[in-house]
């Protein structure tokens, strides 16, 4: 694979940390839009960017983008773009996409149009009238956004926020690349104490101990473009022991979990050994009014059981005040909570220093924080 335009969508509200972190990482062309961050490279920047970023959803190869207000001008212009860079002559290639705010509003008809579209592109390449489809899958994925056609193939396969170590989990689990933004957010440090009242399966506590330690979060897993025709074993080879050569012993790191239901505790205790974060972890049954400031440290992130997911609303509104009172100013210590809440200061009894807004799966949430 030569040099290509990349793209990784992202949470709303998550572009800048996106970009920033591939920056960090040495790749090139970096630039943050509306829900995703483009760069350039080839297949090592490719690999580096499927194996270290936290906050990415996938990484995607751009093929092109164009302006299309009509079935044929969709038609010519996919069959413009060079597929046959990308997909061999048995490449598996499902299609699929969306549309917003455009004259092509029907996605099912949109995906039938890519598909021919690609298809004669590759007949008139490879010079036979049929794809048998039996090699290495090529998801071809299409955004329609104000009439703007982008056409992209999956490099990733499952979401980057796949970590591999969470098989099972609590009822609505926080995602783990908005986990990692919130540890991010909240500045957790290598020799930090970080803690999370509400645990659930351990999320934001497997996420900050990643952070701690510099563990890049696809060392545990593989990706849809190491099976490509044509990939470069060596570099995937070659990134994994660059991602690992980083990662810290992380021995004056800690991480505590709270949860008021045991089978919680256990299945954190289980999902970070599986991190390979065990070490650095420790989860125990506690209720939130036994939540106490212990130690001159603390980081306390928390994703607390709100009315639409786990509580109804009026004990959710309990709840916050509860953490109001225990969530106590000390020096040393700050907070953060994501909520949907839009009363949440009120019902924590103070304005926060900070808020952001941010997304948990299509809730509107603020990130509201507290170190002051």
């Amino acid at each position: 694979m030569e040099q290509m335009t990349y793209c990784a969508p992202c949470l709303l509200g998550l572009e800048g940390l996106v970009a920033q972190e591939l920056r960090e990482m040495g790749l090139e062309g970096v630039r943050a839009e509306n829900g995703r961050v483009l760069f350039t490279g080839g297949q090592e920047a490719l690999a580096r960017a499927n194996l270290n970023s936290r906050y990415a959803e996938r990484i995607l190869a751009l093929l092109g983008e164009f302006e299309a207000r009509s079935f044929e001008e969709l038609f010519q212009g996919v069959r413009a773009m060079p597929w046959e860079g990308l997909i061999p002559v048995d490449g598996e290639f499902p299609v699929t996409g969306a549309s917003l705010n455009s004259q092509l509003h029907s996605v099912p008809d949109c995906q039938a149009i890519v598909k021919k579209a690609i298809v004669e592109r590759l007949k008139a390449h490879y010079r036979q009238d049929w794809f048998e489809e039996t090699g290495p899958l090529y998801r071809v994925r299409f955004r329609i956004l104000k009439d703007k056609v982008s056409l992209m193939v999956d490099t990733s396969g499952p979401g980057l926020h796949k970590r591999g170590y969470r098989p099972a989990s609590t009822q609505a689990p926080i995602k783990e690349t908005l986990a990692a933004a919130l540890v991010k957010l909240a500045r957790v440090r290598p020799d930090g104490h970080f803690l999370d009242p509400f645990c659930g399966s351990g999320t934001l506590l497997i996420e900050a101990a990643m952070v701690a330690r510099k563990m890049a979060p696809g060392l545990g897993r593989r990706f849809q473009a190491e099976r490509w025709t044509g990939a470069d074993s060596t570099i995937w080879r070659q990134e994994r022991q660059r991602a690992l050569g980083l990662v810290l012993p992380g021995q004056d790191f800690q991480a505590e979990g709270f949860d008021i239901d045991p089978a919680a505790v256990e299945l954190t205790l289980e999902n970070a050994r599986r991190a390979k974060v065990g070490g650095q972890v420790q989860a125990r049954v506690r209720d939130i009014r036994d939540f106490r400031c212990e130690g001159q440290y603390g980081c306390v992130v928390c994703n607390p059981p709100y009315g639409e997911r786990l509580l109804d609303a009026e004990g959710a509104r309990a709840l916050y005040r509860v953490m109001g009172q225990v969530f106590q100013r000390q020096r040393g210590w700050s907070y953060g909570i994501i909520t949907p809440e839009e009363e949440f200061e009120n019902l924590f009894g103070r304005k926060a220093d900070k808020r952001r807004k941010l997304y948990n799966g299509m809730i509107k949430c603020q990130f509201y924080q507290y170190f002051k």
